[in-house]
């Protein structure tokens, strides 16, 4: 089983660098251009085993680093690029942290239906998230390592206008491809005031967007660092494994019992989880420890 996360940030929220420079220089003053990364993350399970390798890379790069318009966005060595065939094509040049290991390929991405909305996720609207196209296909060709497949994408936005611990104490998201085609999300969030705000949404094969009855929260184990992590459903889930497990994060795998069908990702019935806490990141102790996951190199030798 193979698997493949990629993060484009301008603005990293998740950079210490880019918090302490709002501490330093005020909240308007420090640049979003200044604080931005490709993150990769590549999962592979070898048949028979328990438990995922994992190849990480998140370095963060500076204004000089950074190149974009209307179809493309390079940060450093790496690019995503919009072809003229409506594909993205996302070329990955990378190094893992903390043992150094090149990461190098290729992404080409095929939208399916848009559904052309983005949700607010906070009262005043300073935060929105989009899914852009959530039932897309990948192909994914790396030489190093070497490793090559095709299957089901979900491509995805956030963004914002202040930074997310001014507004938010945590949230759960999820995310399933259900075998009638749909695409089920949910988005649990918990403000620092009023009452929390959850999206449960269903996304159709055509783009169509419908809202979900509710269900029930059902708790899940909590992490090795003791993150807590929850999600909605009739039935408790399986937790079937924990990709990324830090201080303020988690990514983990999830079999949806609700669904009775037990055919796994490619089935729809394998849902990618998300646990964040924002109260937690903002801990000074938590951003010491960043940098060791995520190093910058604000300097690089192919800008222009």
């Amino acid at each position: 089983m193979q698997a493949l996360t990629l993060i484009a940030f301008i603005g990293s929220v998740f950079s210490p660098y880019y918090a302490w420079a709002r501490r330093r220089q005020g909240e308007g003053q420090a640049a979003a251009q200044a604080h931005c990364a490709l993150n990769v993350s590549l999962y592979r399970r070898a048949p028979g085993a328990r438990r995922f390798a994992r190849l990480w890379a998140m370095t963060e790069r500076g204004t000089e680093a950074l190149q974009q318009d209307a179809t493309r966005l390079q940060i450093g060595p790496s690019q995503l690029t919009w072809q003229s065939d409506g594909r993205l094509q996302i070329d990955i040049d990378e190094c893992t942290v903390p043992w150094p290991r090149r990461l190098r390929g290729r992404v080409l991405l095929q939208p399916g239906a848009l559904p052309g909305r983005a949700f607010a996720l906070d009262a005043q609207a300073h935060h929105h998230w989009q899914p852009i196209s959530p039932g897309a296909q990948v192909t994914v060709d790396f030489s190093a390592p070497d490793c090559h497949w095709t299957g089901h994408a979900y491509l995805d936005a956030n963004h914002g206008s202040r930074p997310l611990a001014r507004d938010f104490h945590s949230w759960q998201w999820q995310r399933s491809s259900q075998p009638d085609g749909r695409t089920l999300v949910l988005y649990d969030v918990q403000p620092l005031a009023g009452p929390r705000h959850t999206l449960s949404l269903a996304i159709d094969a055509d783009g169509r967007v419908s809202p979900q009855p509710l269900q029930p929260p059902q708790g899940l184990p909590d992490t090795a660092w003791q993150m807590r992590r929850h999600t909605r459903g009739h039935r408790p889930p399986e937790l079937l494994a924990t990709l990324e497990s830090g201080p303020f994060y988690c990514r983990s795998l999830l079999l949806d019992r609700d669904s009775g069908d037990h055919r796994g990702i490619d089935g729809g019935t394998v849902a990618v989880h998300e646990s964040l806490s924002l109260q937690r990141f903002e801990q000074p102790w938590v951003q010491a420890l960043l940098p060791f996951r995520m190093p910058r190199r604000a300097a690089w030798p192919g800008a222009r």
